[in-house]
């Protein structure tokens, strides 16, 4: 009689390894390919994540320097509400796990060694945030009618942006500040004062209010609402 050949286990994950009475760890995951590029990790990674988180929404970028390499996976969007404290740790966890089955690790902690093909970096980012806080429902909507992209072309040296919204105490609220440069990545107020731009998702702009969503998990929905002030309008 014929028996069915077992299913394939699940790989040993990350978390599931423990160090030896010497303080030995050593980890490979079952994904790991020996001398391959970071930027072909990365790849893989972000194929990979969506088989295993469903609905989720991941950044996966990488980050190099002189003997260091590190791949940064930014929760974007999720249907898990991960304010909590607990449910956000097993979040990122399980992540992680994820992840380092495209790396391994030899270290001991005894002799302060630890050798591995890049170190992971796991962030809830602030989409993530304004994601949960739309989910909620928004304080101080604003209708996005023009793009981040179209905004930053718009947006011209001259033009003001008033603060007429933002968390209790903020020192600008009421503020009008001019605008003296806009940059790819934030704009600059008189003063040198630096306003980054967030992500898409994070923007939303009506033709005269703006948008910045900059939420944590202590204060999801926390934004700043600006009146757009055009010069010659």
């Amino acid at each position: 009689m014929t028996q069915a050949a077992p299913a394939n286990p699940s790989p040993r994950l990350y978390s599931q390894t423990e160090h030896d009475d010497r303080g030995n760890f050593h980890y490979q995951g079952d994904l790991y390919r020996e001398r391959e590029p970071l930027p072909s990790i990365c790849k893989r990674i972000e194929r990979h994540l969506p088989q295993i988180f469903g609905d989720a929404q991941f950044s996966v970028r990488r980050q190099s320097s002189t003997g260091s390499r590190t791949i940064i996976a930014e929760l974007l969007d999720a249907a898990e509400d991960l304010q909590d404290r607990a449910a956000r740790d097993a979040f990122t966890a399980r992540v992680r796990d994820q992840i380092e089955r495209f790396s391994f690790t030899r270290s001991n902690f005894y002799q302060d060694y630890i050798s591995c093909a890049f170190s992971t970096d796991v962030r809830i980012g602030p989409a993530y945030w304004a994601a949960l806080a739309a989910r909620r429902g928004n304080a101080n909507p604003v209708a996005s009618l023009i793009p981040l992209t179209a905004f930053k072309r718009q947006l011209k040296p001259g033009d003001q942006l008033k603060l007429v919204s933002a968390s209790a105490g903020h020192p600008a609220l009421g503020a009008t500040r001019t605008v003296q440069a806009v940059r790819s990545g934030d704009l600059i107020f008189e003063g040198k004062i630096y306003l980054s731009f967030p992500r898409a998702s994070c923007f939303a702009c009506d033709g005269k209010r703006v948008r910045f969503a900059i939420g944590s998990e202590y204060e999801p929905d926390r934004h700043l609402v600006y009146e757009w002030l055009q010069i010659g309008l």
